[in-house]
């Protein structure tokens, strides 16, 4: 069969199995509301956790400042040649003090960040242990990475011990990586458990809070604040892309860490560095959303009583965070599910294989601060309908 004979057969069959993507059409967002394909919708499908995205009042003041002091608009290099703005010093110097750790390195995105680090500080002697239900990025990385790798059953740490007994007489170093806020059921790492596993066995543990920074913890520095781990965990990762309203990633580490990334992840080396407008704006949210643990709150109260609803409808809604799955199993009752709820005024996106487990399709609701009961209280109903 000819290439593209055979890519127009693969995109056919994606169809049949209802597994088949199209990029929305989405024309404007104001506040609690998007529009997508002509209709305005209620958006319950975005990563925006506390609403900063759609602050106007911040927004114009970053503009007032900018027209004052203008920020360029691109770097035009690597962070090594001439892209490394006095804005990253300070962001990253930002980042220490909230975190009390040694260094921090900035990222263009979670996605650099997490196919970097690992092939950076693995090879063919080491040994990644990664949860099952980590993020595409995560495992892309272990993939780059010439160091052997397992995937523990999800959140069965009695599991990951078995993986790592006697692990470290084969190994040079074995490295431990979850996600502490699963993106797709919305569920919780032990933290506190995994950093008694890593202290046991010799492991370097490193987590990734990119939808739990902004949401936990009182300065909203995530999980791993919420649960008193911050100083026990060797790298930890957070973006500025969700509940930050902004581009890019970071991570918090020692200084020998920082130095040896600096010197050998490709993904960091080898790409422009983020324009210095976009790390402006970076220190403001960071700064901002520091203050905002009532906000923190309100979204945790909202997410745990509509989950509550939707179990006592007898739906399948696993995790317990601001992320709110419906499981469907059926790729075909996901589309129809999401439809049903557009078709009553709310955007909630179907997510299915292989962004899920086969037969685990599902709506994903992703719920913000800035949202009240009285918003989304119809939605268990039309779920059930």
């Amino acid at each position: 069969m000819q290439f593209y004979e055979r890519l127009s057969h693969e995109l056919d069959e994606l169809k049949s199995l209802d597994r088949y993507r199209s990029l929305p059409d989405i024309t404007a967002r104001n506040g609690k509301d998007i529009e997508v394909d002509g209709k305005v919708l209620l958006n319950l499908s975005s990563n925006d956790y506390l609403g900063l995205g759609d602050d106007r009042q911040m927004l114009d003041e970053y503009v007032d400042q900018l027209r004052m002091t203008p920020h360029a608009m691109t770097s035009s290099s690597s962070r090594l040649l001439t892209g490394n703005h006095p804005f990253y010093d300070q962001l990253e110097k930002a980042l220490t003090s909230l975190y009390g750790r040694e260094a921090a390195m900035v990222f263009n995105s979670g996605y650099h960040a997490n196919i970097g680090i690992l092939p950076a500080l693995s090879n063919r002697h080491d040994l990644v242990l990664s949860d099952k239900l980590n993020h595409a990025s995560i495992i892309d990385g272990m993939k780059i990475a010439e160091a052997p790798y397992q995937r523990y059953r999800h959140k069965d740490y009695d599991h990951l011990e078995e993986l790592l007994v006697g692990a470290g007489e084969m190994y040079r170093q074995i490295f431990i990586v979850t996600e502490s806020v699963f993106s797709m059921d919305g569920d919780l790492a032990d933290l506190a458990r995994l950093v008694r596993l890593k202290e046991k066995y010799g492991a370097l543990l490193i987590v990734d809070e990119a939808h739990a920074v902004g949401v936990y913890g009182e300065r909203g520095l995530g999980l791993c604040e919420a649960t008193g781990t911050v100083d026990q965990i060797d790298i930890i990762t957070g973006t500025f892309g969700k509940a930050l309203a902004s581009t890019g990633a970071y991570a918090v580490m020692n200084f020998l860490l920082r130095e040896y990334l600096l010197n050998t992840m490709r993904s960091f080396i080898f790409t422009t560095a983020l324009p210095p407008v976009i790390l402006g704006w970076s220190m403001l949210t960071l700064e901002r959303q520091a203050s905002m643990n009532l906000q923190r709150k309100s979204l945790l109260q909202l997410s745990a009583k509509l989950r509550s609803e939707l179990l006592g409808r007898g739906f399948e809604v696993p995790g317990e965070s601001h992320i709110v799955p419906v499981i469907t199993g059926s790729n075909s009752l996901a589309i129809d599910l999401a439809s049903r709820l557009k078709d009553a005024g709310f955007l909630c996106m179907p997510v299915r294989p292989p962004t899920v487990p086969e037969k685990g399709a599902r709506i994903r609701i992703s719920l913000r601060s800035t949202l009240e009961w009285k918003d989304i209280m119809r939605v268990p109903e039309i779920i059930g309908g």
